[in-house]
């Protein structure tokens, strides 16, 4: 599990075949989850300045290979007795959005990205979204976008300064907006328990 709270600027050094050479300050062990540009990857070995990582066909399929080049935002999983900041990011990429429109107002630069938009009914007016492995606040959400405000802090400290019109990110929907379509999608499949059921397995104890 991750926050979304980017801990580093790591560097891509080489992606072939699947395995990702990462550049990083930070100090990894052989087994470690670590969120590239929000995609939850494992370690699978590590060197003097950094670490590999394997990248499987399924996540190749829906990420592009883009986002595997150059500068990455680099996250670390989560430690039992960490500080919860941001929001949970499991690391599991939903889609590709695209940033379609860029406005700079001055304390702040709303970023405008078109989804497919199946994804919409995930993308919640002032919930919680991923984008690139950065944990960020909705502010409008359209038919087939949305709308966020970054604020300077962020800008300085994230490669969403660099975006521009055309750019691709990866985006992680709201977990719980997931699992509450599910529910209610399955919920004639599934049977619901009664009180009655409930009392009868307790007095069979």
């Amino acid at each position: 599990m991750f926050t979304g709270l980017i801990r580093e600027i790591a560097e891509v050094e080489s992606f072939n075949n699947g395995k990702l050479k990462i550049v990083s300050k930070h100090q990894a062990k052989v087994g470690d989850s670590i969120a590239i540009n929000g995609v939850c990857l494992t370690v699978t070995d590590t060197f003097n300045g950094g670490f590999y990582l394997n990248v499987a066909s399924e996540t190749k399929s829906i990420v592009d290979d883009s986002k595997f080049q150059d500068k990455v935002h680099l996250e670390p999983a989560m430690q039992m007795g960490d500080r919860f900041e941001g929001h949970i990011v499991q690391g599991h990429v939903d889609t590709l959005g695209e940033v379609i429109k860029i406005d700079n107002h001055g304390n702040g630069v709303d970023f405008y990205i078109k989804v497919p938009q199946e994804q919409i009914a995930y993308i919640v007016p002032k919930g919680s979204i991923t984008i690139d492995g950065v944990s960020l606040t909705v502010n409008e959400v359209y038919e087939d976008s949305f709308r966020l405000t970054i604020i300077p802090h962020t800008l300085e400290n994230t490669l969403i300064k660099n975006y521009k019109i055309g750019s691709k990110v990866n985006i992680e929907t709201d977990m719980f907006a997931r699992y509450i379509e599910h529910i209610l999608a399955n919920k004639k499949a599934c049977k619901t328990t009664s009180w009655s059921e409930i009392d009868a397995i307790n007095m069979s104890f």
